[in-house]
């Protein structure tokens, strides 16, 4: 990702929405397996499949528009809470969704499990705490 950001003069946190960026860690200082690691990374958030293979679907659903979503539901009183809680569940997920099949444990079908939770919830705040420990479970070493 480097190579291909340094190429287009972009940032490498240019594709977390900007009222993340101040809580999530920046790209640079995370961890990537491979190049191919923080392509997958940025299509979680934004959509994106730029540089990655034809079997890569662009669009939706990705965590950017999932924060906005949220964000939506849960209304002015609960925005102070629920933006950093789910900024962080996005690089919790979007880093090990993103990890080569052989190693990853949330795959694109927990996404879809994570995004009907999350829709099903009543409360925006419950379903992010709810999804937040589903998602911490299944990445924790056992």
């Amino acid at each position: 990702m480097a190579v291909a950001l340094i190429a287009t003069g972009a940032r490498a946190d240019e594709f977390v929405r900007a009222d993340c960026r101040n809580v999530v860690a920046p790209s640079a200082s995370l961890h990537y397996d491979s190049p191919e690691h923080a392509l997958w990374y940025r299509r979680f958030w934004t959509g994106s499949c730029e540089h990655l293979p034809l079997l890569c679907l662009p669009g939706s659903p990705n965590w950017n528009e999932i924060v906005g979503k949220l964000l939506a539901r849960g209304g002015p009183d609960e925005r102070q809470a629920l933006l950093p809680k789910a900024c962080r569940l996005g690089q919790l997920i979007g880093l090990e969704w993103s990890r080569d099949k052989k190693v990853k444990h949330i795959t694109t079908g927990d996404l879809r499990t994570f995004n009907s939770l999350l829709d099903a919830s009543g409360d925006a705040l419950r379903g992010v705490d709810q999804v937040d420990a589903k998602a911490r479970a299944m990445t924790t070493p056992r």
